[in-house]
Order: C-alpha cells, then structure tokens, then sequence
C-alpha cells in the first residue's frame, strides 16, 4: 500500500529503516514486480506495510512484509523472493497527547 506522509513518518518511528524516494529509478522497478508500495530498506531488505484486515474494525495496523533479502554486506544487491510476513506490526493510528 501507499502510505501518507504521516504514515510513513510513524512507521519510520517505530522500524529502523529509511523510505525510498519515489523518484528514486528502482521504486519503477519495484511497482512492476510488487504492486504500488511504499518501499523501506532496513539491514535486511526490502520491505512494504500490509494493513492488518480485521472484519468489523477499522484497521489502524499494519505488518511489515519483507520482499527480498541483501545479498551481500555492502547492501549493494538484493535477491527477491515471495512476501514474507516478519511479524513486525506498525501503528498507523495517530497518537494524540
């Protein structure tokens, strides 16, 4: 899914990773492959947020799912394989003081 600003700034407060710019060249490469995302890169890969579907609610959750893993130490090269859940789940909702 295409996260908002805001979104994407309270997934980044909770995931140690950074967002690819969506002018950067393989964000073209990554929709072609994976759908409209917002893409995140974090040590061990390539990742977007999955909302959590729950019949009844209004879904205010999200689970980070990797999409491909470094293939070497540089983080110069990533090798893709089928969505993987991590278990990681991120709150979209907004916290309000």
């Amino acid at each position: 899914m295409k996260l908002s600003e805001a979104q994407i700034n309270r997934t980044l407060a909770q995931l140690e990773a950074q967002v690819l710019a969506e002018d950067d060249p393989a964000v073209v490469h990554f929709c072609e492959l994976f759908g409209q995302h917002t893409f995140f890169l974090d040590v061990k890969g390539l990742n977007v947020l999955e909302l959590l579907e729950i019949p009844g609610m209004v879904t205010q959750d999200g689970e980070v799912i990797r999409l491909a893993l470094w293939n070497d130490g540089d983080f110069t090269s990533l090798s893709m394989h089928r969505p993987e859940p991590t278990g990681v789940v991120i709150s979209l909702k907004e916290v309000r003081h």
